[in-house]
């Protein structure tokens, strides 16, 4: 079937200003202005009330997170005093049946944002918890989202001087050896794909070198990406120069991780020479705007990063150090930190688009989403201006990131609408809505 989404209000993409025809889940034509279809159409959608986005690609978030928003343990503190009054809660807590309503909710509010694709960074495995990629494997086909599974893990516990519990690491083998289940189960190199695997050693802090070099090895086996936390904050700068008597971008640059697969969360406490070395090694970075401000980790020097040859994409961090998962919003707040780094002429609306999109696509090495072109894959998001937010405004596409859009009438993956009249097609919101919070409540009990 080919259809013709006909006459949007906006569209991002050059030379479609009669919008787009969508040919088994592939852009075929764009529709220039005064032109028609080249050759008929079976259908068309009337686009008249929309403004139309690549769909939004988030680089970086921890589902399970979901369970654990303003927890009354953890607002009102930086990193690793965060980190420290939740592994607990969480090691106690987060079992397979809360785990797969944690991973439902947040691919489900990330697609009503306008998200199509995402990578979920999941390093939490205490015991019982052993099937998580499996689980996110199933939720993301039942909401629809494309999905990066990115298999993180922690190997380093308080008793050997790491960050978290215990009770919630896994020792080498057992992670390599699941990373491999994981790589030739799931792992999906082909065009449209919707599930593909990354690996994922969580940061410095709770990793062994062996494990961060072993990750490349299987990455290298797999053609997979790698990813980690890398220069979120100045603890992680000094545990580093405690530890391995370097900085993380030295460290990184000991475990083989300098290279075009890897791309790193948050990337805020770089200097000039190690921003032009993962720009030189064309390094990924995830800007997650949102978390940074909450958690007061620091900026991230985008334009830099860019300038120097590094991706750089969106991401909505962790549900509790974000406190939702809504991908739009970051893009305004993508805008807004930039442009407090920097300045109002120098960061557009465009470049929180790119980052949102474009950007991601090429974190996750995908080159068939991310943009509005022929031959990539039918992902897009719809949103209106009916609001009152957007009375008065000027420039759709600048208005949905200066007046704040944060919800899509629509969503389209694959050429198939995922998400109707704000509604996700697949997904019953108020049920939802209640089996996530009654099971979020059992880690409020734990206090």
């Amino acid at each position: 079937m080919r259809l013709w989404i006909k006459d949007p209000i906006s569209i991002l993409a050059e030379g479609a200003e009669r919008g787009i025809v969508i040919e088994d889940g592939v852009i075929v034509e764009l529709i220039g202005t005064g032109k028609e279809p080249m050759l008929p159409v079976d259908q068309t959608f009337d686009a008249s009330r929309h403004v139309i986005t690549p769909g939004l690609v988030n680089t970086h978030h921890h589902f399970f997170q979901t369970l654990t928003r303003a927890h009354p343990d953890a607002i009102n503190k930086e990193l690793f005093p965060w980190l420290h009054s939740l592994y607990p809660i969480w090691a106690k807590n987060v079992t397979p049946e809360n785990f797969r309503l944690g991973t439902r909710l947040a691919l489900t509010e990330l697609m009503m944002s306008g998200c199509t694709a995402a990578s979920d960074h999941h390093y939490l495995f205490p015991d019982g918890l052993e099937s998580a990629m499996d689980i996110q494997a199933e939720e993301a086909e039942r909401v629809g989202l494309r999905m990066t599974l990115t298999r993180g893990s922690m190997n380093l516990s308080q008793k050997d001087g790491g960050l978290p519990p215990d009770t919630v690491v896994q020792d080498e083998d057992t992670i390599l050896a699941d990373c491999e289940r994981v790589l030739s189960k799931y792992h999906d190199t082909s065009k449209g794909a919707k599930l593909q695997v990354a690996l994922a050693p969580c940061a410095p802090f709770t990793v062994t070198k062996r494990l961060m070099q072993e990750s490349v090895t299987l990455a290298e086996k797999y053609d997979c990406r790698l990813h980690t936390h890398l220069g979120e904050t100045i603890d992680e700068d000094d545990y580093c120069l405690e530890k391995f008597n370097c900085r993380p971008v030295d460290y990184l640059e000991e475990c083989g991780w300098l290279n075009e697969r890897v791309w790193l969360a948050h990337g805020i406490h770089f200097n000039d020479d190690e921003i032009k070395r993962l720009g030189h090694a064309c390094v990924g970075v995830c800007h997650c705007p949102t978390s940074n401000m909450v958690l007061a980790s620091g900026q991230c020097r985008t334009k830099e990063l860019e300038a120097a040859g590094c991706p750089v994409g969106l991401g909505v961090d962790g549900s509790a150090s974000n406190d939702n998962s809504n991908l739009i919003e970051s893009v305004r707040h993508a805008l807004m930190i930039n442009r407090l780094t920097y300045d109002a002429a120098s960061v557009t609306h465009f470049d929180a688009f790119r980052w949102a999109t474009e950007g991601s696509a090429r974190c996750l090495g995908r080159e068939d989403i991310g943009a509005i072109k022929l031959g990539m894959m039918a992902d897009m998001a719809f949103y209106t201006l009916d609001e009152l937010r957007f009375s008065g405004a000027g420039d759709p596409l600048a208005a949905l990131v200066l007046c704040g859009a944060h919800t899509a009438d629509r969503v389209m993956i694959g050429g198939n609408w995922t998400v109707v009249d704000c509604i996700p097609t697949s997904i019953d919101i108020a049920e939802l809505r209640h089996e996530h919070g009654s099971a979020a409540k059992r880690f409020l009990e734990s206090l």
